[in-house]
């Protein structure tokens, strides 16, 4: 079988697993969130929630956000949460199509960009990054190569294998970066995407299943072989955050950057509903807003909420970042990803 064959099915085993393992009959006092692998908040803070409402939060984490939506919809008829957490405008159209979601207008919206919300609440905005390409700063000086600065450098004979993408059929940021770079190469275009990764491959990229592979295996501040890797603008952040450091060792390549915006929603079928609503007002909230830049490393949509210091030192907004309309991608994004996928595989 291939190897998208054997995801679908792995996807499936896994999404069996856990509704085998969840019970539609729970604690009155106690609500599930549904989240990606990526989801962290400090010790206390759902604890507080806990404390100012008597509603427990139970995570139920479902890998990248690609997995995570395809559990949600398998199991949309027998819900395995109440609220849904990391649901980002890449995946958005699909859930919206599926009906996963009970609209909601928080009471904290009022704190959010309106460019960030959507029609009708349909779910609501709680945080947003960039997605661009990063680099490791060390690693390229010892090869005596200049960090890339535009997406057409990536195709320069100097890069051939140094970088390394997400998988756009099962990765949230792997589908961003593809997205910039069809918002670069239109279809229709003399020279499309299609050419653009068709170059790319014969330029050596390497695919990664997920974000923790990239960064966290092939990307060379780990370890791995590539010194280019598709990430977060806010990497450089995280770095001197966790390492400690003075400078980050990373920089951002702030050109071909896609802008990923992050929604929690309320699963429809949810025996919750206003526990949901509270959880949602909750994540919203300052306290939690606060919370996640030094744990998801991620903006906070509430422009109340204060950012750290190392944001505010180590990370550079693109000045022009990719944002395409959700119906944009709800009408091409399964023929792009076909598309992709077999060039991949050429």
């Amino acid at each position: 079988m291939n190897r998208i064959t054997n995801r679908a099915i792995g996807a499936l085993l896994v999404t069996l697993v856990i509704a085998a393992g969840c019970s539609t009959s729970r604690p009155a006092n106690e609500i599930v969130l549904l989240t990606h692998d990526s989801f962290a908040l400090s010790d206390g803070v759902l604890e507080a929630f806990t404390e100012r409402t008597g509603v427990t939060v139970k995570i139920q984490t479902a890998g990248d956000a690609g997995t995570m939506l395809n559990q949600a919809i398998l199991t949309k008829d027998n819900p395995i949460a109440d609220v849904m957490y990391g649901i980002d405008n890449t995946y958005l159209s699909r859930a919206l199509d599926a009906d996963l979601f009970i609209p909601y207008t928080s009471s904290e919206i009022g704190t959010v960009n309106d460019l960030l919300r959507v029609a009708n609440d349909s779910v609501t905005p709680i945080d947003f990054g960039d997605v661009c390409v990063n680099y490791d700063i060390e690693d390229l000086a010892g090869r005596s190569l200049s960090p890339p600065t535009s997406l057409m450098d990536l195709l320069e004979p100097s890069y051939e294998g140094l970088l390394v993408v997400e998988d756009p059929a099962t990765s949230s940021p792997g589908l961003a970066f593809l997205l910039a770079t069809i918002a670069a190469f239109p279809d229709g275009a003399t020279y499309d995407w299609k050419a653009y990764w068709t170059d790319l491959f014969a330029n050596g990229v390497t695919v990664a299943s997920n974000w923790s592979d990239a960064y966290y295996t092939k990307f060379t501040r780990s370890g791995g072989g590539q010194p280019l890797v598709v990430s977060y603008a806010s990497s450089p952040a995280a770095e001197v955050f966790f390492g400690e450091l003075d400078e980050s060792p990373i920089g951002v390549m702030t050109s071909g950057c896609y802008r990923q915006i992050e929604y929690a929603g309320i699963l429809r079928g949810t025996t919750n509903e206003s526990d949901a609503q509270q959880l949602v007002d909750y994540l919203l909230s300052v306290p939690v807003q606060t919370d996640i830049p030094l744990n998801m490393f991620m903006y906070p949509a509430n422009t109340e909420a204060p950012l750290p210091q190392v944001f505010i030192d180590h990370t550079t907004l693109p000045d022009t970042p990719t944002v395409m309309e959700p119906t944009t991608i709800d009408e091409n994004r399964e023929r792009w990803i076909k598309e992709w996928t077999a060039i991949a595989r050429s």
